[in-house]
């Protein structure tokens, strides 16, 4: 059996090379899109190398930054240091043997008129128990800024600042349970 084919006509060959072309066209297209990429890469890397740049350069000043505060925060703790020892080396052996065998009301009396960095070092070489009876007999408001001044708590602005002044007399502040004995 034979089959004929259809005759080839110049519309059949025409309906071809536009197939040709289109494979001719994307394959330049293509090319474009390639040396487009090829031309801008140098571009995109230098971009991104500009960026990185910068970032480093915000992360190393965010870092100097922050190594100047710490070193900030180190002066502050060797000065506290400084400070407190100065305190507890104010308060000699002899003086604080006298204030050991003192009545505490005596004893409270006579660390209130002392400015607060000597009455504070005295009652920190103290025994507990001496130290809690002068403290004890003293204005609440004074007695607790020695405790904190004591027990370091307290701001070097705060321990320059001035004393407050004590009730007017007669007046006695309620102990800590709230009751009036």
């Amino acid at each position: 059996m034979l089959v004929a084919a259809p005759p080839m006509t110049a519309a059949t060959q025409d309906l071809k090379k536009p197939d040709i072309e289109t494979g001719k066209a994307e394959a330049e297209a293509g090319d474009g899109v390639a040396r487009f990429c090829a031309n801008i890469a140098p571009t995109a890397v230098e971009a991104r190398i500009a960026w990185q740049m910068k970032r480093l350069n915000e992360l190393d000043a965010q870092i100097k930054q922050r190594i100047a505060e710490l070193d900030a925060k180190e002066a502050e703790a060797r000065d506290w240091v400084t400070k407190r020892q100065d305190m507890l080396d104010k308060a000699t052996g002899d003086v604080v043997a006298i204030y050991s065998k003192m009545q505490p009301e005596a004893a409270s009396l006579q660390l209130s008129a002392m400015d607060d960095v000597s009455a504070a070092a005295i009652l920190s070489k103290l025994s507990p128990r001496a130290a809690g009876a002068i403290l004890d007999e003293m204005d609440a408001a004074r007695a607790a800024k020695l405790a904190d001044l004591i027990s370091g708590a307290a701001k070097s602005a705060n321990a320059t600042a001035p004393t407050t002044a004590p009730p007017p007399s007669g007046v006695q502040p309620l102990p800590a349970d709230g009751k009036k004995s």
